[in-house]
């Protein structure tokens, strides 16, 4: 198997690069995350004109890509600017489910830009587990609806939609519905989050939905979804630890103590090349992952596991190390670093934490 990037991924990446480092500055996206939406609608929109959403979906739904390498490429560049825009959370998984229960319609304007969609799982005292909703859907006079509560919904202001699981009371089975956000009986509760964004708490009462796909009978699909979200902040922190390995290097080579860089201390040195090493042993994981994601399911994912358990891992010990090296100017709110690392631990609690995909990766 040949893992070497392809001329088009390497041109996708490219062209990802050039507009972080032309239109994206990290002052614009400080702001945008701290804007009640935690984030730049004109970014997404740009975004979404220069076809990145379009690298998510095959070319059968109007994409021209969709694999996992094209998934991997996309998330990998855009860490590497720290771009918080919400593509992960208003594209990728809700696309691919609207593609697989034929909403062609939609699908079309969100590859476009104009239809955003979140993705409403997790309840409280869940934890990760999206396998067991507690809320309930009912079929009154033909029309579905929906009562309880989803917490923690990234990018949930804003939407256009939001696809909810659910069981209903003819099936045990997970089901999904799409829920208008401007629907009668859907509150919001949203606040920003700590690495620059926002999430909300969710709140159903007798609220209209329309049931995607047949009833009861979604679990294979939103684990399908899920994986390709979870590869996807995976590549993320890829990129984001790329980022924070260039600052460190600079910086060790810079900053001068007792008369010479400090780039030449050996025990700074030692704790690079491990950092380094580790960066390495992440990607392989992100590559082997990405390869993975349309094997079988078991296989795909023990893969998603493993990646997701060491991105969480040597996440944390990056963004740890390189603020410890860089010393107290890593910590201060003008200086770049803090906010990569920042978003990098804060990737670990994102689709699962390390203890949560290594408990996984036992089980398959």
């Amino acid at each position: 198997m040949d893992f070497q990037p392809t001329q088009e991924h390497l041109m996708l990446s490219d062209m990802i690069g050039k507009f972080i480092e032309n239109d994206y500055n990290l002052k614009d996206r400080i702001s945008a995350g701290n804007s009640e939406l935690g984030y730049s609608e004109n970014t997404y929109k740009t975004l979404a004109e220069l076809g990145i959403v379009g690298a998510l979906f095959p070319e059968g739904v109007g994409g021209f890509g969709g694999t996992g390498y094209d998934i991997s490429t996309v998330f990998e560049a855009l860490g590497k600017g720290l771009v918080n825009e919400p593509l992960v959370d208003s594209a990728l998984a809700s696309g691919y489910i609207l593609a697989a229960t034929g909403q062609d319609a939609l699908i079309e304007k969100l590859i476009s830009g104009e239809l955003r969609v979140a993705l409403a799982l997790i309840e409280n005292g869940a934890d990760y587990d999206w396998e067991l909703p507690s809320q309930m859907a009912q079929k009154i006079n033909g029309i579905w609806t929906i009562s309880g509560k989803k917490t923690m919904v990234k990018y949930a202001l804003g939407t256009d939609a939001i696809i909810v699981s659910s069981t209903t009371s003819s099936s045990e089975g997970i089901s999904l519905f799409l829920i208008e956000t401007g629907a009668d009986g859907l509150n919001l509760h949203s606040f920003l989050t700590v690495d620059g964004g926002s999430a909300s708490d969710i709140e159903f009462n007798n609220t209209p939905a329309i049931l995607l796909g047949g009833e009861g009978q979604s679990y294979d699909l939103l684990a399908s979804a899920i994986a390709r979200n979870t590869l996807a902040v995976c590549a993320e922190a890829l990129g984001i630890m790329d980022s924070i390995k260039n600052m460190t290097i600079n910086y060790l080579r810079t900053r001068q103590q007792f008369g010479t860089v400090i780039g030449k201390f050996q025990a700074l040195q030692h704790r690079t090349a491990q950092m380094l090493l580790e960066i390495e042993q992440a990607k392989s994981a992100v590559t082997n992952a990405a390869n993975a994601l349309e094997a079988s399911t078991d296989e795909r994912n023990r893969s998603i596991a493993a990646a997701k358990y060491s991105i969480g891992r040597i996440g944390c010990f990056v963004a740890e190390e390189a603020i410890q090296m860089h010393g107290g100017i890593g910590m201060t709110w003008e200086y770049e670093l803090g906010h990569f690392a920042k978003r990098l631990v804060m990737i670990d609690h994102e689709w699962g934490d390390q203890d949560h995909h290594l408990m996984q990766f036992t089980t398959f």
